[in-house]
């Protein structure tokens, strides 16, 4: 079941923006595509995620075409902001590759119509290790993509089968080679924590992905979501919920393994290889992803899409959920038009509805996104009323701290066990 979207405020119609309700942007932007089709739907899924089409511009043959339609809509929109040219474009699902190769360079390709891409531009999309072959890398690096991320999980079979996924484990060294010798960059998705995985399994994943010589790798702890498969699964008592304390084993010993292999964090989850002359605890490495770090920076981004959410200034916005409603709502709610011809009429937005943020929630937002980044936040940044939490938390050993804070030039950095531990220390420096 995909996640209820919050109710929020009515959106207009044309998607035009009061620029006084959006108040001060990033200069830097950032495009994401939503793909929400699937073969399978993995029992840990919460996303928005469909296994059928739903009809003419809501299916895989013909989906492109309404994105192209979102996109028109996205340049007129944010063309008064001007922002510096897109820094990133990241294609995510579902399976994007479930779109023909030649459709997601299409997208590509219109994109750079739409919009001025940077010299630079990071272009990603995700893609299942069964869902592509040579000739597709091949096809997705001859039409601008310059980075491709696959969902690996695990590289054991049980955790694999508990997570429903369907790929071999042994393909995982041919695709990033395939992709590789095509000019792509490459990052691996883990998951642990899955019920029934043991810290040895865990570690049989993290060697079989430092094999496979990726240049980026991302850990994710499972999270059980309501009204998943899994969650249905768990309150029939036939799988256990993830310990916290195994999960915190994993993680140090995926920080310790990654690390030993020349990988630096950069995010909590995230992990970079380093190029000599970078230095560890930096988000400024050759191999981070820069579209993760548009979110952690608070950047602009405009989310296309069905389900998918955008961000402009102090406005947060998010469209119908339903590929379908989605299509035609980008049409003025008709169902012509998905011949090719998507230039035509007026503006019409797919956006269910918004919400504008105040100034206090805008903080707050920047202080959670900073403090998960290996840069940290500036004391600067802490409410002063409770500044004087932070020498507990150093002697916690949960954060470091350098500068002098009496110059307001200190920083405050989450140590390894302050990543495990988040949250905790999140609310002591907000709330």
């Amino acid at each position: 079941m995909a996640p209820t979207l919050p109710d929020g405020v009515a959106w207009p119609a044309d998607g035009i923006l009061d620029p006084a309700k959006v108040g001060r942007t990033s200069r830097n932007l950032s495009l994401y595509i939503h793909v929400p089709f699937c073969t399978v739907r993995c029992g840990y899924c919460d996303f928005n995620t469909y296994t059928v089409g739903f009809g003419p511009g809501a299916s895989p043959e013909s989906y492109h075409q309404s994105v192209f339609r979102e996109i028109d809509l996205a340049a007129a929109v944010l063309a008064p902001y001007q922002h510096q040219p897109v820094q990133s474009i990241f294609v995510g699902g579902g399976t994007p590759t479930l779109l023909a190769s030649k459709h997601l360079g299409q997208i590509v390709e219109y994109a750079a119509q739409r919009f001025e891409l940077a010299d630079n531009c990071e272009i990603t999309t995700e893609a299942n290790p069964d869902s592509v072959d040579q000739k597709a890398l091949e096809t997705l690096a001859a039409a601008g993509f310059t980075r491709i991320s696959f969902g690996m999980q695990s590289a054991v079979p049980h955790v694999l089968r508990t997570l429903d996924r369907t790929h071999d484990p042994k393909r995982i060294n041919r695709v990033v080679k395939w992709a590789k010798q095509a000019g792509l960059a490459t990052s691996l998705d883990l998951i642990y924590g899955t019920p029934g995985e043991s810290l040895a399994d865990w570690e049989v994943s993290l060697t079989a992905a430092l094999a496979a010589e990726t240049s980026h790798i991302s850990t994710y702890a499972l999270v059980i979501e309501e009204g998943t498969k899994m969650w249905k699964d768990v309150q029939r008592g036939k799988l256990p919920l993830p310990d916290p304390d195994d999960e915190a084993a994993k993680y140090e010993l995926a920080d310790t393994l990654l690390t030993k292999a020349g990988f630096a964090w950069y995010e909590i989850s995230n992990w970079a290889r380093l190029v000599p002359g970078e230095q560890a605890g930096t988000t400024a490495l050759q191999h981070a992803s820069v579209h993760n770090l548009a979110y952690w920076r608070d950047d602009d981004w405009w989310g296309i899409g069905p389900g998918a959410h955008s961000h402009l200034g102090n406005l947060r916005w998010w469209n119908r959920k339903h590929p379908r409603a989605w299509a035609q709502a980008l049409t003025g709610n008709g169902v012509d038009g998905f011949d090719g011809s998507h230039k035509g009429g007026g503006l019409a937005s797919p956006a269910q509805a918004g919400e504008e943020l105040l100034p206090a929630d805008r903080a707050l937002e920047r202080f959670l996104l900073q403090i998960r980044t290996a840069d940290g936040l500036a004391v600067s940044e802490v409410d002063p009323q409770l500044r004087g939490r932070i020498p507990a938390l150093i002697g916690q050993d949960l954060l470091s701290m350098e500068g002098n804070p009496n110059q307001g030039e200190a920083v405050i950095t989450l140590t390894l066990a302050g990543r495990l531990l988040a949250d905790y220390v999140t609310r002591e420096l907000t709330v």
